[in-house]
């Protein structure tokens, strides 16, 4: 069965080496007459694009006011801040410069601007956006996606609630991406970004809806290349073209190209936001300890593993074994795992933290990832309150 879609990717692309130019006349070009530069720690700052941009604008004399320290897992406390910034300076633009976190923080700042209530009610269900103030991004952290795609992950301060939002009002206007500017990631934040990456084409790939083939197969070369091109660049940072990939496969996994005919699923990132929020780890680390046991608790149900078997020879190379689909669908798995350990990722809840999480903190999570037990996830498999919590359990080690 192939789902109906409509597919929506209004971003425009500026890709290359010489990219950061075109900021002055992408804002004019949107309607951007005062700008807020958001941003997150001194790595923007020490590497000078900051400085750049702030010359760049002054030159076309398009006023700014900077607002810095967004931190990973982005916090609703940031997100009241620059409200109030941007009504009081006027701004009715706003340009991001990081990556997944510094644009989902400017994507809320954008809605809760023009917004009279709280902000938060968006992604609590009580209202929906009319209207945003538009956020261009200047991408240097390729992974999470967010320059493309219609998502926004904030976290609320206070009982550390991660949620993410949905609309194509937040998409951003434009997208500026030059690889060189990720040549100095760290190894560990290069290997997490690739890793959320291949997740977000992943948490697709694994559909009930089997028979859209062309997005199939552009999943699988998305996400055989990425594999490749991680490798590389954990040996050599500054391959350009290999950096290239990565940034631009982080913008296809996550503007819905990957879903097409299909139905996404995201119960692995739906469990990690719990994580990630209840102990501030690093995302796609925190996606690597959960999706083995994600996989071989669906796998448990016979009539997905033929989507697991696929996985495992056309992404994982492992050789199909027509008599044992259910060993093929393992052996892929653990393929997946041997991918995560090369490239220092965590493949356990006890990898990741140090430690094995108590059964309090597991019914913390489940309660908060199923909203009180009135929410499931998934969509190849539903999973309730008992599968997140078994599925808690078996990466609890």
């Amino acid at each position: 069965m192939i789902k109906d879609f409509n597919y929506c990717a209004p971003t425009r692309v500026v890709f290359g080496r010489q990219s950061e130019e075109k900021i002055p006349e992408l804002i004019r070009q949107y309607g951007g007459t005062k700008v807020l530069i958001h941003y997150g720690g001194g790595s923007a700052v020490r590497s000078g694009l900051i400085g750049e941009i702030h010359d760049m604008l002054e030159k076309e004399d398009i006023p700014y006011v900077d607002l810095g320290g967004v931190v990973p897992n982005p916090l609703l406390s940031m997100v009241y801040k620059g409200i109030e910034l941007c009504r009081a300076e006027g701004v009715d633009f706003i340009i991001a410069v990081g990556g997944g976190s510094v644009i989902d923080s400017s994507k809320a700042i954008g809605y809760g601007i023009p917004y009279d209530g709280d902000v938060w009610d968006f992604w609590d269900g009580k209202a929906k956006p009319k209207e945003v103030v538009h956020v261009g991004a200047v991408l240097t952290i390729p992974a999470a996606g967010s320059e493309m795609s219609d998502s926004c992950v904030i976290t609320k301060d206070d009982g550390l609630i991660k949620r993410g939002f949905n609309s194509d009002l937040c998409r951003c206007r434009f997208a500026v991406m030059n690889p060189c500017r990720t040549f100095t990631l760290p190894p560990y934040q290069t290997a997490a970004g690739c890793t959320d990456i291949m997740m977000h084409t992943m948490e697709r790939y694994f559909s009930k809806y089997q028979d859209m083939t062309l997005t199939d197969n552009l999943a699988e070369a998305l996400l055989r290349t990425v594999k490749e091109c991680t490798y590389k660049v954990l040996e050599t940072p500054d391959d350009y073209r290999s950096r290239a990939q990565i940034m631009w496969a982080g913008s296809l996994s996550h503007n819905n190209l990957m879903e097409c005919g299909l139905e996404k699923d995201f119960a692995t990132h739906r469990l990690e936001h719990e994580l990630s929020a209840k102990f501030n780890v690093t995302h796609g680390a925190g996606l690597a300890a959960l999706w083995p046991s994600w996989a071989r608790y669906v796998m448990s149900n016979s009539d997905n593993v033929p989507r697991f078997v696929r996985f495992a020879v056309n992404v994982m190379g492992v050789e199909n074994d027509f008599n044992d689909p259910e060993g093929t669908a393992e052996m892929g798995v653990r393929a997946m795992e041997r991918f995560y350990h090369d490239i220092g990722m965590p493949t356990s809840i006890k990898e990741l933290l140090g430690r094995t999480v108590t059964d309090e903190e597991i019914a913390d999570m489940v309660d908060k990832a199923s909203r009180g037990g009135t929410m499931t996830l998934g969509s190849i498999m539903t999973i309730k309150t008992d599968d997140m919590t078994a599925i808690y359990r078996l990466a609890n080690h």
